[in-house]
């Protein structure tokens, strides 16, 4: 995903509260687990406000779960500071999220890669006080669902996990400071497939005739 310029890929005001996410990146290094000066605090602060506002407005983000190769695709919402995801039966299908992950998000306006930061999965238990609101908002955010929103947290308890990911630690990329690659991966093996059948149709299909010069 190509990366974009600091404000106009982003779509974020620059009037934005850091305050936000200021718990994001501002205390410790991801990478060294040190804590930062107070340069790196003020330079965390950008990201975390950015964290907040392209989460908030984006409704997919990418997770790629520690060890692995590739990132995986997910709707999502941003609540209580958190990026939260539901998956399983009848939701997304996602790979196990618990421990170190990291969250690649995109610029709404543009489409192009925005932020990559340090995050940490828990799932949340059901009967933790953050299981209730964090399922009503994910079922207001939920499209095309078969039940109302209000059915939706009752469908989910009990087979569909919910799972909060919250940054840690500074950004990995961010506004000014991008990777060089262009992120691009081959696409993962899937069992969907191109139907080549063809409808029956009464009395065949019709076959075009070549259509004749026009006459001069």
């Amino acid at each position: 995903m190509p990366a974009g310029p600091l404000w106009d890929a982003a779509g974020v005001s620059q009037g934005t509260d850091a305050s936000a996410g200021a718990d994001v990146g501002a205390g410790t290094d991801a990478r060294t687990g040190t804590a930062a000066d107070a340069g790196g605090a003020a330079q965390a602060a950008v990201p975390a406000a950015l964290l907040a506002e392209a989460a908030a407005k984006s409704g997919l983000v990418w997770i790629r779960p520690e060890g692995q190769d590739r990132s995986w695709p997910a709707w999502h919402v941003w609540h209580d500071g958190a990026v939260v995801v539901v998956s399983g039966p009848d939701e997304q299908q996602l790979p196990e999220l618990t421990g170190p992950v990291e969250l690649l998000l995109r610029s709404k306006d543009t489409g192009q890669r925005l932020l990559r930061v340090p995050a940490v999965a828990a799932v949340l238990a059901e009967d933790d006080d953050r299981w209730e609101p964090a399922a009503r908002a994910l079922a207001a955010s939920r499209l095309n669902a078969t039940t109302s929103p209000a059915q939706l947290p009752e469908r989910w308890r009990g087979r569909n996990p919910i799972t909060e990911l919250r940054a840690a630690g500074a950004a990995l990329e961010a506004p000014g400071n991008y990777d060089d690659g262009s992120g691009a991966a081959p696409p993962q093996p899937t069992p969907a497939t191109t139907s080549g059948w063809r409808p029956w149709h009464l009395r065949g299909r019709r076959r075009r005739l070549p259509r004749r010069g026009r006459a001069r």
